[in-house]
């Protein structure tokens, strides 16, 4: 298959070092100098380029912030029937234009950010592939992350964005708060010390992702239970509550298992 890889950056990387070898692979970025030390590959940098290529399947690998304008950027110049796919980790916006582009899609997402994952072992590592999408291009992806040992899970794009809402952005936003009241210790506990390593780590997201995140309008509700469940533990410090506390851990213990 004649596949184009839209983005340089490390998911583009990573998608071409996966398919490079058992497909025809191109990996389209409009700085030349992303595309230094990509090998096995064809390197493009211009609409013409992606015109000559001509692709049967595109991954949309871009920066999450650009993933709709290069869309609709490179569209145009592409065979009809040419799949379109995304890994985005927010999916607003993406039903509405994949439903008005005139392409077959499909979308998907690799649940490993390059942030902590080790992309060279991931049988621990999820995946999501929206329903909704083409059934070949499903099935390219099932494949594909079957073959790295991933985990899949089908889901809607409502239901995507659901869980994203939650399994994104609760821990993102513990972490903000983590880091918002930290102070720099000079003797700090390994628990201090793991929580600022995910912290520096989250932080060095891109802030678009982060954003969309938080702006995610699933995320709020998850953000309240965040609140609700501070007011609580507040309160039973507030009366140094021996047995609510015991309550508690029992309680969010079982939660963990």
């Amino acid at each position: 298959m004649r596949i184009l890889i839209l983005g340089a950056g490390k998911m583009g990387s990573f998608f071409v070092d996966l398919l490079s070898f058992d497909h025809t692979t191109a990996v389209y970025d409009a700085d030349p100098r992303r595309l230094r030390f990509m090998y096995n590959t064809e390197r493009l940098t211009t609409i013409e380029e992606i015109e000559a290529f001509k692709p049967e399947l595109v991954i949309n690998a871009v920066t999450l912030k650009y993933t709709l304008d290069v869309f609709r950027e490179i569209t145009p110049h592409l065979p009809a029937d040419c799949i379109l796919s995304d890994i985005a980790s927010v999916k607003t916006g993406l039903h509405e234009y994949y439903a008005s582009c005139g392409h077959r899609y499909v979308s998907t997402h690799p649940m490993f950010g390059p942030t902590f994952a080790n992309l060279g072992a991931l049988s621990n590592e999820n995946a999501i592939i929206i329903t909704e999408g083409d059934y070949m291009g499903r099935i390219f992806f099932k494949d594909l992350y079957t073959r790295l040992g991933l985990h899949i899970c089908e889901y809607s794009f409502e239901e995507h964005d659901e869980t994203v809402a939650y399994s994104l952005g609760i821990p993102f936003v513990s972490t903000f708060v983590f880091a918002a009241v930290m102070k720099h210790q000079d003797a700090p506990g390994t628990t201090f010390k793991r929580h600022m390593a995910i912290a520096k780590g989250v932080l060095g997201e891109d802030a678009c992702l982060l954003r969309e995140i938080l702006f995610n309008p699933r995320t709020s509700g998850q953000v309240e239970k965040i609140r609700n469940e501070l007011g609580t533990l507040i309160d039973i410090i507030d009366r140094k509550d021996e047995a609510g506390l015991n309550d508690y851990l029992a309680k969010i213990r079982e939660h963990i298992k």
